[in-house]
């Protein structure tokens, strides 16, 4: 099965052909202009850890660090590249285009040998690359990442939350294969460190803020948890599939399930459901997402702090941005109860008797009986979706019928 598997995740041969006219483009540019620097295949394409579906490219353009230390790479680069592309800012500047269906990311970095001779983190991404192609486990990384994809549990941005390709690749080499990590991932706990060259000596030896559920030792640069972006949501949800892939191994653990509306409204009918169609901002996916998700997470703390608890809620991003609440049918009671002060504490007692009528005194604490604003989650979401918050955060938003 994992056999068929992998012949049917493995890429097509010709991008890599499609890839090296594209370096020989760039390295024809820096012959012709006398810029010292080379071209180096990254990313997946490089460490052959590429899927069927994967059209992104990393190029990283290498300058030589005594010649160019103190230069704008980026500035250099972007002079001498012959075919369209976009700048993209970032702690270093670096560009995009899409040839023949393969969108490229074209990265100027300098040429180093350790990490600690890096000036941006961009430096130290080629050093990764070498590190993974050591140890020849391409296939085996090629079935986590496309199990991770399947399971929703793949991609460190920051809307995403998931695993990165770099922490398959270092879990991987631990462990030794795809089944292996599945069977020592069931015995994670909170906090499991893997440390593939007991740097920390079992001892964690990172900042709290980069502490996550997993903490994943990067093995170019000890001081860093490559898994930091890991949220405790994803690292459950992969415990749970490896749990369920061993019980019963199939190939539908690698078959992504495409979410739709329709599936949404199957699977909520007994309930209130709302969807919310989001058109997002135009930017890098990062950014936008990020901003997505906290139209999600806004949505869903202003319903439940008005007493509408979501049975079921999530969202997806296609083209569009899909977000959806599933409630009670039942709409809430026209009054609920507001706990406020002790009666001994008298000022904070006064202001409350002041603020509400109809005081009730239990337990020697008040409370008080109010009108409720909104009794169904439509009204509410009705005003939330006009609120500068939301509005600045999507190009648009509405309410699906």
């Amino acid at each position: 099965m994992l056999e068929q598997t992998l012949k049917n995740i493995l890429p097509e041969k010709k991008i890599n052909k499609q890839v090296k006219k594209v370096v020989n483009t760039i390295k024809k540019s820096l012959k012709k202009n006398g810029v010292h620097a080379q071209v180096f295949v990254g990313g997946s394409i490089a460490k052959k850890t590429n899927l069927a579906d994967d059209y992104d490219c990393d190029l990283f353009v290498r300058f030589n660090k005594k010649k160019y230390f103190d230069k704008n790479i980026s500035d250099i680069l972007e002079k001498i590249i012959s075919f369209e592309v976009e700048r993209v800012h970032g702690s270093r500047d670096y560009f995009q285009t899409i040839i023949e269906g393969v969108k490229y990311e074209i990265v100027p970095v300098l040429k180093i040998t350790k990490a600690i001779q890096a000036q941006n983190i961009t430096d130290v991404s080629p050093l990764h690359v070498k590190w993974v192609k050591k140890y020849r486990k391409s296939d085996q990384i090629r079935l986590l990442k496309a199990f991770c994809k399947a399971q929703d549990c793949y991609g460190a941005e920051s809307y995403k939350k998931g695993f990165s390709g770099h922490v398959l690749d270092i879990l991987t080499i631990y462990y030794g294969s795809f089944e292996k990590v599945l069977r020592a991932a069931i015995d994670w706990k909170e906090k499991t460190l893997i440390d593939v060259k007991n740097y920390h000596m079992g001892k964690i030896k990172i900042n709290k803020e980069k502490i996550s559920s997993l903490i994943v030792i990067d093995p170019i640069q000890p001081e860093r948890n490559a898994a930091a972006a890991l949220s405790r949501e994803k690292f459950g949800l992969f415990q749970k599939a490896a749990s369920d892939y061993l019980a019963n191994p199939s190939k539908k653990f690698f078959e992504k399930k495409k979410r739709t509306v329709a599936q949404i409204k199957k699977a909520n009918t007994k309930t209130n459901l709302l969807i919310f169609e989001a058109t997002p901002l135009n930017g890098k996916n990062d950014v936008v997402g990020a901003k997505i998700l906290k139209v999600y997470e806004h949505l869903r703390k202003q319903f439940i702090m008005h007493d509408f608890v979501p049975l079921n809620d999530g969202w997806y991003w296609n083209a569009k941005a899909i977000i959806y609440f599933a409630f009670e049918k039942k709409p809430l009671t026209k009054t609920t109860i507001r706990i406020g002060p002790p009666i001994h504490n008298k000022k904070n007692a006064e202001n409350f008797q002041k603020i509400y009528e109809n005081i009730i005194v239990k337990n020697k604490r008040l409370y008080a009986k109010v009108l409720r604003e909104h009794v169904k989650p439509q009204t509410l979401a009705s005003k939330l979706l006009k609120t500068s918050y939301i509005k600045s955060r999507v190009n648009s938003i509405k309410t699906m019928r």
